[in-house]
């Protein structure tokens, strides 16, 4: 009896000895090359609730319950679940570097803290991503003995979670976006002057079809006792592939309950009023239709949602400035959650 006693003694001994021996983090990269850009793939990784759409554990408990808290999308965003399949956890993004990095702490705080991570390589039009874990298992011997076996099935979870990940990004539309100064903003509504109006969609019929527009404004603006108080708007009202329809506007002060409402044409009205997402576009009004193409992947990957027709405000004078120098706003509003 004795002897087995020092026999159980020595295995467990060894056991530990073993278990100390073997490393004590674990660590696991999967890799992948996606025909999307950096921008786009960036987006879907950055963003919990975006991150949801692709994730290998998605599906896996439809019950699950997750709760979004913290910033809405990078440092600071958080994401706490609790599932009957899925269990109970808790991630954090603790580092996100635009279109390159993002570092997550998952249950964070406790003592099964663990981390991972995105990096992305831009290819020519494609993205490498690398998918990353690392957990630390301390003086855990039983951790550190499973963890090869944990590495496999995280490494075949990262996977599957990858290729949903390269089948949604290259869905999306796929302008680069990166090089857009978007703010996000709210803004109130302002009095207008505005007259509908339509063209081919080029640019020289639809400047031409703007000045006609403005002369007619303008004259309305004097015959009423109003004044302008702002650049000239465009507000796009329809599209149909032949034919673009907008609104031409000019911002005006001076309107009272006497004032009258139309006349040939033009009417008055107010701006939107609301959140809205501001880029600066900065060069030729040729280029404002690739600007328009690469706000559209924007909403699209980030999943925001329009919430009425987006307008240009021309803030410089094209016969004062040069051509590569003019300033145009791009306004797109869109809904937030509350």
């Amino acid at each position: 009896m004795q002897k087995l006693i020092y026999g159980i003694g020595a295995f467990l001994a060894l056991l530990i000895i073993i278990g100390f021996a073997l490393p004590r983090t674990n660590q696991i990269e999967v890799p992948i090359e996606i025909d999307a850009h950096p921008a786009t793939v960036f987006a879907l990784v950055n963003d919990f609730r975006r991150f949801a759409l692709w994730s290998p554990w998605a599906n896996t408990d439809p019950n699950a319950r997750f709760l979004y808290s913290g910033a809405s999308r990078g440092k600071g965003a958080l994401v706490t679940w609790d599932g009957a399949i899925i269990g109970s956890g808790s991630q954090l993004i603790t580092e996100s570097r635009p279109f390159e990095y993002v570092g997550i702490t998952l249950s964070p705080g406790e003592p099964a803290e663990a981390r991972s991570w995105f990096k992305l390589t831009p290819g020519v039009g494609t993205t490498l991503v690398v998918w990353g874990f690392e957990a630390d298992y301390g003086l855990n011997i039983v951790g550190r003995y499973f963890a090869s076996m944990l590495g496999s099935v995280i490494a075949r979870d990262y996977h599957d979670g990858l290729a949903e990940l390269k089948d949604l990004a290259e869905s999306l539309p796929g302008a680069d976006f990166s090089d857009l100064e978007i703010e996000h903003i709210v803004i109130e509504a302002v009095d207008i002057a505005y007259l509908a109006t339509a063209s081919q969609p080029e640019p020289t019929a639809i400047s031409a079809a703007l000045g006609e527009a403005y002369f007619q404004i303008l004259g309305f603006i004097d015959a009423n006792d109003l004044t302008d108080a702002g650049a000239p708007l465009s507000i796009t009202r329809n599209f149909d592939g032949a034919k673009l329809s907008f609104d031409a506007a000019i911002p005006v002060r001076g309107v009272t309950e006497e004032t009258r409402r139309q006349g040939t044409g033009v009417r008055l009205g107010k701006t939107y009023s609301g959140a809205v997402i501001r880029v600066r576009h900065v060069g030729s009004y040729r280029l404002l239709a690739n600007t328009h193409r690469k706000i559209s992947a924007y909403l699209a990957a980030l999943g925001i949602e329009r919430n009425g027709a987006a307008w240009e405000s021309y803030v410089s004078d094209p016969g004062k400035v040069a051509e590569k120098d003019l300033l145009t706003y791009v306004y797109y509003p869109i809904r937030v959650d509350l």
